[in-house]
């Protein structure tokens, strides 16, 4: 508002036209992250594995979203209780509340705010999928979903967003994420991998990517979706922050690409394709966190720091012998902590708040706090999904038979094949079933093999 034009202390925020809409749109570019995610990782896995790793990600967006309605939104941001948790009935079923009832102390609807965040919440989940690649029951992760939703990212997230939640009232920058979705999904994901075990033939066989142009595909999709992902966290446009936050997210995911490559090429001579990809995608997710308390400059230093860290984490899994067959953990955990971090070096105190870094005269104090913030989310994250994997596995069972998984997981777990080899539909309009599971299917085929793209050289050589 301009100087000089009075306003009334008591004055009530007013429903924001612009502000809702634009939310609404910011709610649908996440919700397209999500089927995003499945394409990114849908092109790192084999043919063999295409569909349950797609079907991995997009189911989240069932189970998630009717969680959400029923109890989640209730846990994650109804009235606080000791800082751990929330409640308020009135959000159970998103039925006591009134359609214009704005979200408090914001000119957005309860609703707009509500379904903003439920995309968070499914998204996170299945990011946690890439780690699990090859090898776990379909069955068994939806079940997964639904636990962990509930007893981890709920209440995580009334900790990071939550009105009185331990995190925010402490003080913790998390602009869109880092802690919540980037470090508890990364920490879940090693806590389960380190319960179910390795794939059959990790560090043995060739696990190559199956499509590239896929990979391709599913990262640009994430990077346009993590527009509203990051501009939307602000649920506003009224003071220039989310503007901010935009750019930093546009000139950060630059950065930590061109970082990440010029490593590859520095450590293995070759600029990839899939290097390009996930170097994109690591700076994404460093900048949410930091991106509304940092510069443009301060956005370039933490994608670049990020794309170098994330590239050289992804080969941590060969040396240290954890099967992360994704890549999630050495770009989601590692980025999330990046980002989380360098807000307490590079915060300006001039833009989502007035808490500076290190760099900018505020002393170790603000990235104390972060690292309070991404202690408690990876410990707790870990310890209660390695928990929920134990249980699981030793009671349903969360891995498929090795037969499964050497023959293909896509035949036993959905009755259907990614592509189609055999010659038939060009042009006859008949429909034919998948075959049987079998040496002679083209995946398992030598041949088949042949015809698949070269992995990444940093995960190659570093293995």
């Amino acid at each position: 508002m301009p100087e000089g034009i009075p306003t009334l202390a008591a004055e009530a925020p007013a429903l924001s036209a612009a502000n809702t809409g634009f939310l609404l749109i910011c709610s649908a570019l996440v919700m397209l992250m999500t089927p995003g995610l499945a394409f990114f990782y849908g092109g790192m896995v084999r043919v063999k594995s295409t569909l349950n790793m797609l079907m991995m990600s997009f189911i989240s967006l069932g189970i998630v979203t009717l969680l959400w309605v029923f109890y989640g939104f209730g846990l994650a941001f109804g009235t606080d209780h000791g800082g751990v948790i929330g409640w308020s009935s009135d959000y159970a079923g998103l039925s006591g509340i009134g359609v214009t009832e704005l979200w408090d102390g914001y000119t957005v609807p309860v609703y707009v705010f509500a379904v903003f965040q439920l995309m968070f919440a499914v998204i996170t989940p299945a990011l946690i999928s890439g780690a699990l690649a090859d090898r776990v029951k379909f069955g068994a992760w939806a079940l997964f979903i639904t636990l962990w939703a509930t007893v981890v990212y709920f209440p995580v997230a009334h900790w990071v967003w939550g009105a009185g939640g331990w995190l925010f009232e402490m003080g913790v920058i998390d602009f869109a994420g880092g802690t919540a979705v980037h470090i508890n999904a990364g920490a879940a994901a090693l806590g389960v991998i380190l319960v179910i075990g390795k794939r059959v033939g990790f560090k043995k066989d060739p696990m190559r990517p199956h499509s590239l142009p896929l990979v391709m595909l599913g990262a640009a999709l994430l990077w346009f979706g993590w527009f509203g992902f990051n501009a939307g966290s602000w649920l506003g446009n009224d003071d220039g922050v989310g503007a901010v936050m935009f750019v930093n997210t546009q000139v950060a995911t630059a950065a930590a690409m061109l970082a990440w490559l010029a490593y590859e090429k520095l450590r293995h001579g070759a600029c990839t394709t899939l290097g390009a990809a996930s170097g994109a995608v690591a700076g994404l997710v460093a900048i949410t966190p930091a991106g509304g308390a940092v510069s443009p400059l301060g956005a370039i230093a933490v994608g670049a720091i990020s794309g170098v860290l994330c590239a050289w984490a992804v080969g941590l899994k060969f040396k240290l012998g954890y099967d992360d067959s994704l890549d999630v953990i050495g770009v989601h955990l590692v980025g999330g902590i990046a980002g989380s971090l360098l807000v307490g070096f590079f915060a300006t105190g001039g833009v989502q708040s007035d808490a500076k870094g290190l760099f900018y005269g505020g002393g170790l104090e603000q990235l104390g706090k972060q690292a309070v913030g991404v202690g408690a989310v990876l410990v707790y994250s870990l310890a209660v999904s390695a928990a929920l994997a134990f249980v699981l596995h030793r009671t349903i069972g969360m891995r498929v038979d090795e037969e499964v998984e050497i023959s293909g997981i896509d035949r036993h777990e959905h009755a259907e094949t990614a592509y189609d080899f055999s010659g038939a539909g060009g042009g006859t309009g008949t429909r034919t079933a998948a075959p049987a599971t079998g040496a002679g299917a083209p995946e398992d085929s030598a041949d088949s093999e042949d015809l698949l793209v070269t992995v990444d050289s940093t995960r190659k050589v570093d293995a």
